[in-house]
């Protein structure tokens, strides 16, 4: 569990720099120049993903049961988990309306995904690692918001072309997630 939490504080830690310490960010890339911070931003990110998983595979071989969940949470979380898709296309296909109308998609994304795996998991390496970024998204996504509104920024309508586009995106990929690709990198498949 160690590996696990260490490998959060630093990818969710680099990833907090903007809540939590934005002129300090951006006195750091006046100082050292944008590709050196970009560069040790994604050092700092990769180390700590790594120990995500490293962590969380290890705290899987032991699992320390909170609760049972019901039956009926996987069927919940396998819906909130084609939003998250959704919302993740949103925020890369150019022009969509949810990303007018969220503004930070992939925020979005992150706290469904979490919200989703924490309520269908009850074991602690679970509650850990989902908990916390949930709750890192639920801070980005006020930040980023407060942030949009302090420099007036303004976001484009969306093409229903566009929006369409996403969405069949995000539910395509997301099905294939789920019947393949979740059980060949997770280990787990969400449909038996």
């Amino acid at each position: 569990m160690a590996y696990l939490v260490l490998g959060l504080v630093l990818f969710l830690g680099v990833h907090s720099v903007r809540i939590f310490a934005d002129n300090w960010r951006t006195q750091t890339i006046g100082r050292v120049g944008e590709n050196t911070f970009k560069g040790l931003y994604t050092a700092l990110s990769l180390l700590g993903f790594v120990l995500i998983i490293w962590g969380f595979g290890m705290a899987r071989e032991t699992p320390t049961v909170l609760w049972t969940p019901p039956p009926a949470t996987r069927h919940i979380a396998a819906l909130l988990n084609v939003l998250a898709f959704v919302s993740l296309f949103a925020a890369y296909v150019p022009g969509n309306a949810i990303k007018a109308r969220v503004h930070h998609p992939m925020v979005l994304g992150v706290k469904t995904w979490a919200f989703a795996h924490l309520i269908s998991n009850g074991n602690l390496a679970h509650v850990v690692l989902f908990g916390s970024f949930l709750i890192w998204a639920v801070l980005d996504f006020i930040s980023a918001r407060r942030r949009d509104r302090s420099q007036g920024v303004e976001y484009l309508k969306g093409t229903a072309s566009a929006t369409v586009l996403t969405v069949i995106l995000g539910v395509v990929v997301s099905g294939v997630f789920a019947m393949w690709l979740h059980g060949l990198l997770i280990g787990v498949k969400p449909f038996g």
